[in-house]
């Protein structure tokens, strides 16, 4: 019975958001507070558990994305992103121009959200294929691809680093885990696959951008551009390396957990942004923490939605579905990798938010990690590989790839839905090589 109702409530929520168009955020909060009474739970005991599954998941993420946002805003409005993507292009030379893409998208991907990164760089890119005289999409899709794997495998990104949170993971851990599976996925489904796209070839769109070029004047050195927008990862993963390798009462451990905790290694990079490309590059305090403030509007949605994720998470908790799954779980022989990527994956296909169906997930599939002792880490990948699949109509990034690359809808599909769908699969291929190797 208590498998049904979650089943019952997948499919209301499904219903609300394809459907009825609800806001990805109430119908989260509705949902909760169905399943919950549908459990058994009293009314009030149903909102005690969405305000505690709100307030624990925003408590630990609140920063972290608060800080993100700034920090990717910093890199786009400054200038930086334009200066590492130019630079990178400018070193690799014209036959190796995707792999300059890739290297940009993957950079500025951990900065920032997959929609900002994709609208940052793309008038980049059609300059690069004005210049170069080389085809749009075999241009575009190994930066493109790159950005999106950012969201599904590496933190800081918040789409991870969300899932991370709920299912308890390291994410230092999953940060090299994420790398690890990163680049044979970006090269199969960037430079490989953009290959095969040759017949799909458009002219750019014309009238579509407008953005915002800067002179070299006005852009900060490459230096400082790209270690502002990576010194989080690089925190992160010198704190993860430390916790593999050397006790807990080691001094310089301890000092790099700290600095290597998200919610610092962020604020840290926020702080030199500020100065090396606010401040040092000319311009005023005002100004600088304009940009800062703009950075939350832009993630308030995002925001609530994984708070609706967490409260969705808790309900299924305290209902003591949680328990009922777990119990379940003893003795099966399902893979819980394989289980989390099927879940994520179905989602997927029926939202069409990547976002929504990795948080839903999380909160459906957490009780597993404890039942089968299942490495959190690769389960935050694994949900991560499954909620990219497929990406077709009810999907805006289906819309965005097809309007800033002048295809048709069956273009599109061809083009955009294979390549989400060979990251998905390679990204599950790569969790499942891991936990053989290492477990």
């Amino acid at each position: 019975m208590p498998i049904t109702i979650i089943v019952l409530g997948v499919i209301l929520l499904l219903v609300l958001m394809i459907v009825f168009k609800v806001n990805g955020f109430i119908a989260l909060v509705f949902v909760s507070a169905v399943v919950g009474i549908a459990e058994g739970m009293t009314p009030l005991n149903v909102m005690a558990s969405i305000q505690k599954g709100i307030g624990s998941t925003l408590g630990s993420l609140a920063m972290i994305l608060g800080f993100g946002a700034m920090l990717g805003r910093l890199v786009s409005d400054t200038g930086a992103a334009q200066r590492v993507a130019t630079t990178l292009i400018a070193a690799f030379g014209k036959q190796r121009l995707q792999w300059a893409l890739v290297a940009t998208g993957l950079v500025v991907g951990l900065a920032m959200f997959y929609e900002v990164g994709f609208v940052l760089l793309l008038p980049l890119v059609f300059t690069v294929v004005a210049a170069a005289g080389l085809p749009l999409l075999y241009v575009g899709v190994p930066m493109v691809a790159a950005l999106s794997v950012t969201h599904c495998f590496l933190p800081p990104h918040p789409g991870p680093t969300a899932i991370a949170t709920i299912f308890g993971a390291n994410l230092g851990t999953t940060l090299l885990y994420g790398m690890i599976i990163t680049l044979p996925t970006v090269i199969v489904a960037g430079p490989l696959f953009s290959t095969f796209l040759k017949r799909f070839e458009k002219s750019p769109p014309e009238g579509l951008f407008n953005p915002k070029i800067f002179t070299e004047e006005e852009m900060p050195g490459f230096g400082v551009s790209i270690f502002a927008a990576v010194i989080p990862v690089i925190l992160m993963a010198i704190a993860a390396v430390f916790e593999l390798t050397t006790p807990k009462e080691n001094a310089l451990r301890q000092f790099f957990e700290f600095v290597g905790n998200p919610a610092v290694a962020l604020f840290i990079a926020v702080v030199i942004a500020v100065f090396t490309l606010g401040l040092r590059n000319g311009r005023k305090m005002d100004a600088v923490m304009d940009m800062c403030g703009d950075s939350i509007a832009a993630i308030a949605m995002i925001i609530f939605i994984i708070a609706g994720g967490g409260a969705f998470k808790q309900v299924l908790v305290d209902s003591g579905v949680a328990d009922y799954i777990a119990g379940m779980m003893k003795g099966s022989s399902l893979s819980p990798l394989l289980m989390c990527w099927t879940v994520a994956a179905m989602l997927r296909i029926a939202l069409g938010s990547a976002t929504v169906a990795a948080i839903t997930t999380a909160g459906i599939v957490t009780p597993i990690i404890a039942a089968t002792h299942a490495d959190p880490a690769l389960m935050v990948l694994a949900v991560g590989s499954g909620s990219v699949i497929a990406s077709h109509v009810n999907d805006p990034g289906f819309w965005l790839f097809k309007g800033y690359f002048n295809l048709s809808v069956v273009e599109t599909l061809k083009t955009w839905t294979v390549m989400e769908t060979l990251i998905s699969v390679l990204g599950l291929a790569g969790v499942l090589t891991l936990n053989a190797i290492i477990h």
